[in-house]
């Protein structure tokens, strides 16, 4: 039976007044009865998914087969946050009982890691369900504990009141209070949202001009509050000489063209810059590996405006080669590009060069030595992936130290289009790629949504159960310094 998509959007006010009243409610819930929140939540939508999908394909376009993909992420990704509840590892508790003998006298002090409050979601354009309403940052900040508010993304309306009508259902049927989930729409509600005084962080997966607007918004309200934004990133590949020999080279050039044209580009994760030694060849087998890709419709008019002119503004410059791009034929398509240069050539104008340019295209940027390459990598901004290609037995140690400081995630032989949901992952990176150290994918991203308190000499009757001296939630804890497991 399909719900009506009329009723899951309230007002910034709205929403945050039931959100403020809730929270002290789901802050006193145990972690087992958030669990099974997120897991109806879960059921839910894995019950919806025809209906989820087809709505879905109607307003973004990506096709049935990568939006059921994207629904089973997104279950998965609240069962994760399920998991996570029940390891218990995420409240941090460590215990130091009272020592009057230590220098100083220590007092009993008792920590752990406690929910924000009411948190603040921005859907993003290109993943309609992992990166929106029940996505990830959703996930997260409800297994802390904290009530949501999603300001929905204008790219998938319907979609978004559909899914909000589901979550809000499933939460109410699994006896969540009332004000622990709501949907927002509209620029201004946005700009609003942030602003609340009853919100306490905000979760944000877009462009680099928003995100810094609404950065900038969180920072200037009255009393700060964290923005965990997820901007922009060029991801650097770097591919060694040694990497190339035999037939190698065209087999990375096939790899890097089914990455960068992926999606149509459309990930944050597109491998933007691709440095390879000078005379290699490399970008001409590149531009004859995605030769003859078709153009896909993007998801927005200005998503593919935009992209048009990056792409253009990039292949104008002088000393940028085009070996593969063009017009779009139709209007909010993007055609594969493959632009090529010097080190040299960035390094003259690196502000210009080194842009995101978010859609299916990538710059190859020819490197005559290792010093080249080493000055390219300190002018690339902060991202959320580092790639390394080169042989087995070649040692990249050196490289590795230049490209960590720059990446949350390095990889080794692969290409870093795709985002592993586990226990282990890290979605983030320096600036721009998101504005603070933490993931918002893993099983580590409810941490933006906690924060720490100390209890000094506190009866054990108005402490928080997970403090009590008998483990009654068998927590695994650090005991005056020394860790502890649950039997």
């Amino acid at each position: 039976m399909t719900t009506s998509t009329t009723n899951a959007t309230m007002t910034v006010d709205e929403a945050a007044s039931l959100a403020a009243a809730a929270a002290p409610h789901l802050a006193a819930s145990s972690p087992s009865t958030r669990a099974a929140w997120l897991e109806a939540v879960a059921d839910a939508l894995d019950r919806r998914v025809t209906e989820l999908v087809a709505l879905a394909d109607e307003e973004s376009h990506l096709g049935t087969t990568r939006l059921t993909g994207e629904v089973a992420r997104t279950t998965g990704q609240l069962r994760l946050f399920a998991a996570v509840l029940g390891d218990g590892a995420f409240l941090e508790v460590v215990i130091d009982h009272a020592d009057a003998a230590a220098t100083p006298p220590k007092p009993e002090l008792r920590r752990m890691l406690r929910p924000t409050g009411p948190v603040a979601v921005f859907s993003a354009s290109n993943f309609p369900f992992a990166f929106s309403v029940a996505g990830g940052d959703t996930a997260s900040a409800l297994a802390a504990g904290c009530p949501v508010i999603v300001k929905a993304h204008s790219a998938h309306p319907r979609l978004s009141r559909l899914t909000a009508e589901i979550v809000i259902e499933a939460l109410h049927d699994a006896g969540a209070p009332e004000g622990s989930f709501a949907l927002v729409e509209g620029r201004d509600q946005g700009t609003a949202l942030v602003q609340h005084p009853a919100i306490t962080a905000v979760g944000f997966t877009g462009s680099l001009a928003g995100g810094r607007a609404l950065f900038d918004l969180a920072s200037r309200r009255p009393a700060p509050i964290p923005f965990y934004g997820e901007l922009g990133s060029t991801n650097p590949v770097v591919i060694t000489a040694a990497a190339l020999q035999g037939d190698r080279a065209a087999v990375l050039a096939r790899g890097l063209a089914g990455s960068f044209t992926l999606g149509v580009g459309q990930f944050c994760t597109n491998p933007g810059l691709v440095l390879v030694p000078a005379g290699s060849g490399f970008a001409e087998l590149v531009a004859e590996a995605a030769n003859g890709t078709a153009a896909g419709r993007m998801l927005t008019p200005g998503i593919a405006d935009a992209y048009q002119s990056g792409a253009a503004r990039a292949a104008a410059h002088p000393g940028v080669r085009t070996l593969l791009g063009g017009d779009a034929e139709a209007p909010q398509s993007g055609v594969a590009t493959v632009l090529a240069t010097t080190a040299a050539t960035v390094l003259e104008d690196p502000e210009v060069l080194l842009e995101e340019i978010f859609g299916p295209a990538t710059l190859i940027i020819e490197y005559a030595d290792e010093s080249e390459l080493h000055a390219v990598l300190a002018a690339v901004g902060g991202a959320l992936t580092a790639t390394v290609h080169a042989a087995p037995d070649e040692d990249v140690t050196e490289l590795v130290s230049r490209l960590e400081p720059l990446a949350g995630r390095v990889l080794f032989g692969g290409w870093p289009t795709g985002v592993a949901v586990g226990w282990a992952q890290h979605h983030g990176g320096p600036w721009p790629a998101t504005t603070s150290l933490h993931t918002s994918v893993g099983a580590t991203a409810v941490r933006r949504f906690q924060r720490p308190i100390v209890y000094q000499d506190t009866p054990e009757r108005v402490l928080p159960e997970a403090l009590h001296e008998s483990n009654p939630l068998r927590l695994p804890r650090r005991i005056d310094g020394v860790l502890e497991l649950p039997a």
